[in-house]
């Protein structure tokens, strides 16, 4: 279901033996129903990192046609829509019924959502479903048509004000990480559920749920994820956030720079139900408020920022991103994780080159496996291996990945590069040389330009960007981590906005990820993951890699309003004729510029349809010696200096003009753009 708006946005843990893992789960044979659709049937692959003796793993011995389907609401605590009664939020539930007959305790896959209603969950837009009793009938996605026969519960949460809850959505507030919080406390028998949404029978886990959670989800869903390990709440023992926000402030501004034409409350409006909405001006109200559009840091956004809570997660961290998500951009993943790194939370981590898709839909049979080794060894405490397996999977190339023991590779040293003037204007050298003081650049902000013009005319003079380019390299040259880019800059307005971008200026296939899907073709043809009944298949549309050559290839990208040089939580009108110095936080990422390509530096003004342009147009002057960027090279300095010195290999690849890559697309305003 495409949504086209405006542009706007959105421990310790026992192990056990195998031979014990069996028989916690091996109790009967599964009764699968006919797939709801032709399809094969589909065998996750055992992914690169797999060791080569077997993985002790859960096995589908539960009946997933007989498995109990009920729903409960849970007892937030909190009066969100002000009625003068506790909000209770709506929780699905399927989980297997031969282990409930038999006393026998399973721990729990959560995936909490404002969508499932709304807009639907993956790639196909699932939602959920009821029969005319209100009992559910499909889950969205394939969680529970593969987990639940291997023993674990799945739950589908919808956050207060969305589907069948009560209260009001706060995108990403307290009301939202309460609405998953509370179950988790229900979980493991600190919290009051109910088998109706306004009756008093109390609904019990206790007796089936071993209280061990692992939330996962796509975009909201795994930003709530997040959220919930924020608050160190007791029986969460793993998340798996894939293309999830870390602050809130940064999906909707980019240091001061506004990303999109309008705030919180769209989105809230959007995913309320239409109960909600009669019942929650207030909270719209409180959203417009303490969001300003001037883009300053405010308290409503300090308690949307789950990065400086870092220090109470508990549980263990699967973070899955696409380097070319210009939804839930890619400067999500580099706070989040240096954090929980900090803090010595487990993690692991998946970059691929796509934009804002699930790893379901871009490394299907390899995922299946892992989150299957992973839910197994932190929810039913298998010793297979995936904790230690390389911390990192990086996609190279489309389909083509590495992998890495830690990440970023210890070897990365953060070095400082200097932009020079050049011969030509605005056409300058980048390398370890500061500049000559004095030395300028001068551009003028084009609003109607972006990142990829810039890039296809790096080695040209053109008015609107300053370009800084190495000479063709001789090794490969390996970025890893954050960069950040330290500007000098006088402006001749009282307000202006800064583009920073990396690019690697050579031929190269990629994902095609400005395109629709993102990076990703559906296909007609289906396979199949897990059990499934009439109402609710595990059969899904395969997909392939969308790609296209390029002669081009951004990688890294950041933005502010110079207006927040002097203070990173509010924005001054500018003093023209004056220079300003500010740092641009640019993405995380991980990319190799090869051998006989060129690394370039581009500053520039308003990216086109990737944040807002500034009242004005203003040009602004460089001061180069003042201006540098500091790039986390994989060996440091001297590694630049062996990719810059001696002679390009004849078999290196050559420069080539930019062609086929799509232009990045106004987003929509979901954490999710066509929901998936």
């Amino acid at each position: 279901m495409p949504i086209r708006a405006r542009r706007t946005p959105m421990s310790s843990r026992v192990l056990v033996t195998a031979a014990t893992a069996a028989l916690m789960t091996a109790l009967v044979q599964p009764a699968s129903a006919a797939p709801a659709a032709p399809a094969r049937e589909a065998r996750p692959a055992s992914p690169a990192t797999a060791r080569p003796a077997p993985v002790p793993e859960s096995r589908p011995v539960h009946s997933y046609a007989d498995a109990v389907r009920e729903s409960v609401w849970v007892d937030t605590g909190l009066d969100g829509d002000r009625d003068g009664r506790t909000d209770r939020v709506a929780v699905d539930i399927v989980r297997p019924r031969e282990a409930a007959d038999r006393g026998r305790k399973v721990p729990v896959i959560m995936d909490a959502s404002p969508y499932y209603s709304c807009c639907g969950r993956g790639n196909e837009s699932q939602k959920k479903t009821y029969d005319a009793d209100g009992r559910p009938v499909q889950f969205p996605l394939y969680y529970d048509n593969y987990f639940v026969p291997r023993g674990y519960a799945f739950a589908a949460v919808d956050l207060a004000g969305t589907n069948r809850s009560d209260g009001c959505d706060d995108v990403g507030g307290p009301s939202d990480i309460q609405s998953a919080k509370a179950v988790v406390d229900w979980l493991n028998g600190r919290g009051r559920g109910y088998t109706t949404r306004t009756g008093t029978r109390r609904a019990h886990a206790t007796g089936w749920s071993t209280g061990d959670t692992g939330m996962i989800g796509k975009s909201w869903d795994g930003t709530i994820a997040n959220g919930v390990a924020a608050t160190g709440v007791e029986g969460l023992k793993t998340i798996v956030p894939i293309g999830a926000i870390s602050s809130w402030y940064d999906y909707y501004f980019a240091q001061g720079a506004p990303l999109y034409d309008s705030g919180p409350e769209w989105l809230s409006d959007y995913v309320n139900s239409p109960d909600a909405r009669a019942r929650c001006a207030h909270v719209q109200q409180r959203l417009v408020d303490g969001a300003p559009r001037t883009g300053d840091m405010t308290p409503l956004w300090d308690t949307r920022d789950y990065v400086r809570n870092a220090h109470k997660v508990r549980a263990s961290v699967f973070l899955v991103h696409g380097q070319q998500d210009l939804n839930v951009r890619a400067k999500h993943i580099g706070p989040w994780w240096d954090a929980l790194a900090a803090h010595g939370v487990e993690r692991k981590i998946w970059l691929s080159q796509t934009g804002h898709v699930d790893p379901f839909d871009f490394r299907r049979a390899e995922w299946v496996t892992t989150l299957h080794h992973w839910f197994d060894h932190y929810l039913l405490g298998y010793d297979n291996g995936v904790d230690r397996a390389p911390m990192a999977d990086v996609e190279r190339a489309p389909g083509q990945w590495s992998t890495d023991r830690v990440w970023p590779p210890r070897a990365t040293a953060p070095t400082t590069l200097r932009p020079r003037r050049g011969a030509a204007p605005g056409v300058g050298t980048l390398g370890l040389v500061p500049a000559r003081p004095g030395a300028t650049e001068t551009f003028t902000d084009d609003p109607a330009l972006g990142e990829l013009d810039w890039a296809s005319a790096a080695g040209t003079t053109t008015p609107a960007k300053a370009g800084f380019i190495t000479r063709p390299l001789t090794r490969d040259l390996r970025l890893s981590g954050s960069s950040r880019v330290t500007v000098t800059a006088t402006p001749d307005a009282t307000s202006a906005h800064l583009t920073a971008v990396l690019v690697d200026l050579g031929p190269a296939t990629i994902r095609d990820y400005g395109a629709a899907g993102e990076g990703i073709t559906t296909l007609a043809e289906r396979t199949c993951w897990g059990a499934s009944t009439t109402g609710d298949s595990a059969c899904y549309k395969e997909t392939r890699a969308r790609t296209t050559d390029v002669g081009a290839t951004v990688f890294s990208r950041g933005w502010a309003d110079l207006g927040t040089w002097a203070d990173a939580r509010e924005g001054r009108p500018l003093t023209p004729g004056r220079p300003h110095t500010i740092t641009v936080d640019l993405a995380a990422t991980d990319h190799v510029v090869p051998a006989g390509h060129r690394l370039a530096l581009l500053v520039a003004g308003t990216d086109r349809n990737l944040i807002d342009p500034p009242a004005a147009k203003p040009t602004l002057t460089l001061d180069l010696a003042r201006t540098s960027a500091r790039l986390p090279l994989v060996g440091g300095v001297p590694a630049f200096l062996r990719a810059t010195t001696g002679t390009v290999h004849p078999a290196a690849p050559r420069t080539a003009p930019p062609a086929g890559v799509t232009a990045p697309r106004p987003a929509a305003q979901i954490p999710g753009g066509t929901p998936r």
